[in-house]
């Protein structure tokens, strides 16, 4: 059974920081090139980072230089550095790899 498993959201201030993490189970993590995906209400689902199987990273314009996404092979896990929020970043955040999603983790930047 795959499963994506989310965490690490929350309220967080503008400004603030948060580590998002997603612990995968059921596929051989280490292949699979990882994404983190994040859908505001009213709008579309966006890919925010993207983390190769041999680790070469892309980012969303809107987020370069804020995020950063790693990932840790031997915990199959991939995490998400978000420094400098903004609160357009306010979003449910989830990890993707293939056809396989997480279940999100709500992200809310405010004051």
């Amino acid at each position: 059974q795959v499963q994506f498993v989310e965490s690490g959201g929350g309220l967080v201030q503008p400004g603030g920081s948060l580590r998002l993490s997603c612990a995968v189970s059921g596929i051989i993590f280490s292949v699979y090139h990882m994404n983190w995906y994040r859908q505001s209400p009213g709008k579309q689902r966006e890919l925010v980072a993207r983390i190769t199987s041999g680790g070469n990273t892309n980012y969303a314009d809107s987020v370069k230089g804020r995020f950063t996404i790693s990932r840790d092979n031997a915990k199959n896990t991939v995490y998400l550095q978000m420094n400098s929020l903004k609160p357009e970043d306010t979003a449910v955040y989830y990890c993707n790899a293939v056809q396989f999603w997480g279940q999100g983790t709500q992200v809310t930047v405010s004051s």
